[in-house]
Parts: C-alpha cells; structure tokens; sequence
C-alpha cells in the first residue's frame, strides 16, 4: 500500500505533520492517539476511497508534530481547530482513535460549527481509576536507543507490552541507533492530562456520533461504551468482539465497514 507523503502545516506557532490520503470525496479529519502516527489510517483511507477523502493529524509530540510542553487538552483541542481552519474544510466529519476521540468529541463540544459528525474509536468519557484500572502507560523505562529495530521491539515487549506493533511505527533509525519519535516524559505528561472525567465534553454537542468499540479492550469498558450511546442523542454504538483497543488492527475489515456504514447514512 503507497502512503503519501506527509505534509506539514503551520497552526498556532507550530508545525503540525499530516497525511492527506487525497481524493476528491468527503473529507474526513482522522486524529491519532497516543504513540500513533498519521500512516496508521492509511487501511481505512483506502477502504473508504473514492466516496470519502482521509486526513490525518499527527498531534503534538507525536510523529513529526512539533511540541512546545504543553498537552493540556485545552492545547489539544486548539490545534485540531486550528487546523481545520487551516484546510479551509469545516464542518468536517472527525474520526479520532482513543486520546484522539476524545479530542474529536471535545472539539466538537466547544467548536460545534467545525464538525458536521463524529467516529470515536475507543475515547471514553471517563478515564480515571478505579472505572479504568491503568489509565497510563509507564513508559519511563522504555529503551531510547536499541542497536536494531527488532531489538528495540523486543526490549519494549519484555517491559509487559505483548505485542508493540503499533507503538513501531513510530520507530526510526537515529545516528546513534533505533528509537521512538515521541519522547517519554512528553507522553507520560501527555497521558496524565486525559486522566479525567470528559462526560461533559461527550454529551456537549449535537452531531451524529458513532462510538466503536472492541469487546477485548483494556481501556475502554464495554459497560462504559453502553451508558455513553445510551446517554448521547443521536449515537450509534458498533462492537466489534474479538478487538481489543486498537480495532482498526485488529479487525481493520470490519471497522471500515462500520464506519462506512455510518457516513453513507448521514
């Protein structure tokens, strides 16, 4: 599969990468989460090519996006306004996976005249123990540099990662060996920023919502995703059995179908 080039964008004071997957369809704004890159949509962008034209956001402090300290959710949510402003795209339908759908639905909570429609993969409107047992990832002792790329991953996996698939993605090869993209303190400050109650933010705004959400995940439970479409007007809630928290891997069929199904009925 041929990804595009990243591109980059200049949006409050920063450099922002994204990967428009291209096309002359619907646009749909994808929104990474945490440890994710903008490529990781490149499946979806493709199975919902030519209705529907994918672009995704790399967030700051993740991939190529720069950072400047700040992951308040607050600065999140200013950057995807910002840059939807920049493509000049709005009302946009906005897809986002995990701290990405929250920032979706937060940014359609307080700039509702951006999103015309959400795809929530996995964010929850709640994410605080004891609902969620470990709402961060300790990354702290995670290697910054490995001799190979398979070694790097090894090294992540025997820290109680069982597989560290995704987090490759955003593995390079540095001078001084292989290595993450994103740094760790940056991602342990990012992650303890989403630490929180966002019901609020959930049930703030009016467009069509669709919330998917795999049977198997750690992160988001299944009794959560009920009460949330149960309380949120106009939301469809899919569950995909067999996925975990990241659905897209591991059903990447059946999470396109479900959220074409979704956007064709709009």
């Amino acid at each position: 599969m041929t990804i595009p080039a990243e591109q980059y964008a200049q949006v409050n004071g920063r450099r922002l990468a994204y990967v428009d997957f291209g096309g002359d369809g619907v646009p749909v704004l994808a929104v990474i989460g945490h440890f994710g890159r903008a490529r990781m949509f490149a499946p979806l962008a493709a199975a919902l090519a030519p209705a529907y034209r994918v672009i995704s956001l790399e967030q700051r402090g993740h991939g190529h996006s720069d950072s400047d300290g700040d992951f308040s959710r607050e600065a999140y949510v200013a950057d995807a306004a910002a840059f939807v402003r920049h493509l000049g795209l709005g009302p946009i339908i906005t897809l986002g996976h995990s701290m990405g759908g929250v920032t979706a639905y937060q940014l359609a909570a307080r700039h509702p005249e951006l999103v015309r429609a959400l795809v929530v993969e996995e964010g929850g409107a709640f994410n605080r123990q004891p609902e969620i047992p470990h709402p961060v990832l300790d990354v702290t002792g995670w290697p910054r540099r490995a001799a190979t790329l398979r070694e790097l991953r090894r090294q992540v996996e025997a820290r109680g990662v069982p597989d560290a698939g995704y987090f490759m993605e955003s593995a390079v090869e540095h001078a001084d060996g292989w290595g993450f993209l994103f740094d760790h303190g940056d991602m342990m400050a990012s992650q303890r920023e989403l630490v929180g109650d966002w019901w609020a933010d959930w049930l703030g705004s009016q467009c069509p919502a669709l919330l998917v959400h795999g049977t198997d995940s750690f992160v988001l439970p299944t009794s959560m995703a009920r009460r949330m479409a149960g309380r949120r007007p106009d939301t469809v809630l899919r569950e995909l059995p067999g996925c975990g928290h990241w659905v897209h891997d591991d059903d990447p069929d059946g999470f396109a179908a479900a959220v074409r199904d979704f956007l064709d009925r709009l």
